[in-house]
């Protein structure tokens, strides 16, 4: 089985437009107190363009930060002695009364998203958060959902999901690679390529 292009550059562009103009129809009101936190790594130039689409719509662009989730994860024990920790830059050290919008590229087990909620935690008690990813690939093991996505895409769980974005790869290409069948391998694949990683 070759790898299958799910989305190529135009494609995510014209998502990430409507992505923008549906989280101002639906959280307009939210806006003017909000940060658009990315989770390292696809997350944050993610959220930086959708800011910048809102800016476009609304005439103002929301603040932006950037969430490291390593010491949150659930599997830390099982990733090595010495797992890359790098840093968390939120604008302002507390996101009391804030609404946050959780930005990532791909939601898969739920488990990366709730290590970025207790993450979030540590820097207070936001008014409010909503999930926003590009690629929602299912398989849940944790009961989250989304708020915004711009793409439902059906898998196996021994699929990867590809994403690549021109700010951490060099190109705006989405694929969807065989994988391997479940082992340890197929799950330090899946560790390194999926968005959504655990």
């Amino acid at each position: 089985m070759h790898p299958s292009v799910i989305m190529n550059e135009e494609a995510i562009h014209r998502t990430l437009d409507r992505m923008a103009h549906e989280i101002v129809e639906r959280y307009i009101h939210e806006l003017n107190a909000s940060i658009f936190v990315g989770i390292r790594t696809r997350g944050v130039p993610l959220s930086h363009r959708l800011t910048r689409r809102l800016e476009r719509i609304i005439g103002m662009r929301p603040i932006t930060g950037v969430l490291d989730i390593t010491l949150y994860r659930d599997d830390l024990t099982q990733i090595g002695p010495a797992p890359l920790v790098r840093k968390t830059e939120l604008p302002m050290q507390s996101i009391q009364n804030y609404s946050i919008f959780l930005v990532d590229d791909v939601l898969y087990t739920g488990r990366t998203v709730r290590a970025a909620l207790d993450a979030l935690i540590d820097f207070g008690r936001p008014q409010s958060v909503r999930l926003v990813v590009l690629i929602d690939r299912n398989h849940r093991e944790l009961p989250i959902q989304a708020d915004i996505v711009g793409r439902f895409v059906p898998t196996s769980r021994e699929q990867i999901v590809h994403v690549m974005l021109r700010e951490t790869d060099g190109k705006d290409e989405i694929l969807l690679l065989p994988g391997v069948k479940h082992s340890e391998g197929a799950d330090k694949n899946r560790k390194e390529e999926n968005g959504e990683s655990f």
